[in-house]
């Protein structure tokens, strides 16, 4: 087998101690008829000094069998990723993935893989014992590495797995690395086959990207590469469109300085960007909703698609451009995305909800006085996701003629969000208060069946109660038996 240059190993002391516990775990079931080896991304951490999170191992053939061993040894949860392959995964405190090779030896199978930097392997019993363990390189990665250079391990890396695209560009966005010159032409021609691509694989690769600090980099990126035009074709008529004063960029263009102004106001958070009404902004944007997407990534989606609606409702009328109910539209549009990315009933919801409501802010900015009621409603509406909803509005506002999001924060175009913001704590307060009235008592006193009106006398009964109007249940039922207030209109 081929190796890299001699002197180039590893020792088990350069990995965190999590991953080193695992290595040793690992090497004991390591069979002497058919070793193991540690390949990939965790090998490319490392000798860059970064800290792996995952393991990827190669062994020359019965990975699902062994997989099966390692997850009852481990305490770990076995999924199949590709039984014909001989794929599978380990889901624990440290994900773990093995594969067969895909190739007759250890050097063919580095050689069939995506990039040279991710080309890398030592032998898993050799590193696990505490000696130098030799990195194998047959395709250079690590002078890639010395580079900062994604370089395909072959001419054909990318037709056979389009998904390595959004890999590719991933990589590309850390700090001084580049694409290699072959990379974007084979992109392009491969691109097109990313529509008939596992969307739970896009969805992995995608949601990486946009958790990351780039996302908006890394968009642009891929747009240049030809693949965000299949994953997301409705950006075609985006880019179509036109809009009017005080915009100065198209539906497209907007959306990509949107996602980031949210990378901006999001690197900024805990440091310029520290306002007081927020929960704990960290541990709320790392809140995962399913399949690994947390709702940092939801919100950058949500900046992405939030006028995905703006070419279908576009209207000119005595020389005034419209985009008349470009939210509410753009929230069904938003969330068949979501399902064709096939990410969470979480994730879509958050996603759906946030488009819906992305004019909340405007709207009530154009009303004038935020009255208590609609500063009630627009907390109630939003629920959990009000944070984000600010967040949106912020890099929205932001992304209308491309200034900075904390600038935009600290002048009067901020001061909507600033007063929403303020009131947060009153009315995170208001709603943990016991409601005065149940289903039942609905039901009872207006002779009722169970059902949506039940639900919508419920919620105006809330509101009375948050408004201080009534205090007691009686009062609460003598509210609902008067005739409603008319809602206020919208602004068009």
């Amino acid at each position: 087998m081929s190796e890299a240059a001699p002197g180039a190993a590893l020792v088990l002391g350069r990995f965190p101690a999590a991953l080193r516990e695992v290595i040793g775990l690992l090497a004991l079931e390591d069979r002497a008829q058919a070793p193991a080896w540690l390949v990939g991304g965790a090998l490319r951490d490392i000798v860059t000094g970064e800290t792996p999170g995952e393991l990827d191992l190669a062994v020359p053939a019965g990975a699902l069998a062994w997989g099966r061993q390692l997850a009852e040894r481990l305490g770990s949860t076995l999924v199949i990723l590709d039984e014909a392959r001989g794929v599978c995964r380990l889901a624990g405190p440290v994900q773990i993935d093995v594969a067969d090779f895909r190739a007759p030896s250890l050097e063919a199978d580095l050689g069939a893989r995506d990039f040279t930097v991710n080309a890398l392997a030592v032998p898993l019993r050799l590193l696990a014992g505490g000696e130098r363990a030799p990195i194998t390189d047959p395709t250079g990665g690590l002078g890639d590495l010395v580079a900062r250079r994604v370089r395909l391990c072959a001419p054909g890396a990318l037709v056979d797995d389009p998904v390595r695209i959004l890999r590719a560009a991933r990589l590309a966005l850390r700090p001084g690395w580049r694409l290699d010159a072959g990379i974007a032409p084979a992109a392009r021609a491969a691109a097109p086959a990313l529509a008939g691509m596992a969307a739970e694989r896009v969805r992995d690769e995608l949601g990486a990207m946009l958790e990351g600090p780039r996302a908006g980099a890394g968009l642009r990126l891929l747009d240049r590469l030809g693949a965000l035009a299949v994953l997301l074709p409705e950006s075609h008529a985006m880019r179509a469109t036109a809009q009017p004063e005080p915009h100065r960029f198209d539906v497209w263009e907007h959306s990509l300085r949107a996602v980031e102004a949210a990378d901006a106001v999001l690197e900024a958070a805990g440091a310029d960007f520290t306002p007081d009404s927020l929960p704990d902004l960290g541990a709320h944007l790392a809140d995962d909703l399913g399949d690994g997407l947390t709702r940092r990534a939801t919100l950058k989606l949500a900046a992405l698609l939030h006028d995905v609606a703006k070419p279908e409702t576009r209207t000119e009328a005595e020389g005034r451009v419209r985009f008349i109910g470009h939210d509410v539209i753009g929230a069904a549009r938003a969330l068949a995305v979501a399902e064709r990315l096939r990410l969470s009933r979480r994730a879509a919801a958050v996603v759906e909800r946030l488009v819906r409501h992305h004019l909340r802010p405007m709207h009530l900015a154009q009303a004038g006085e935020i009255t208590r009621r609609a500063r009630h409603r627009f907390f109630r509406d939003l629920d959990t996701e009000w944070p984000d909803l600010l967040l949106l509005a912020l890099a929205d506002a932001a992304a209308l003629r491309g200034d900075p999001p904390l600038a935009v924060w600290g002048d009067e175009r901020g001061q909507v969000l600033r007063a929403l913001m303020s009131g947060a704590a009153a009315e995170q307060e208001l709603a943990a208060a016991p409601p005065l009235l149940r289903g039942e008592d609905v039901m009872a006193a207006f002779a009722l069946p169970p059902g949506p009106e039940v639900g919508r006398l419920l919620a105006r009964a809330r509101e009375a109660q948050a408004l201080g109007l009534v205090a007691t249940r009686e009062e609460a039922l003598a509210e609902l038996a008067r005739p409603e207030p008319p809602a206020p209109e919208r602004p068009a």
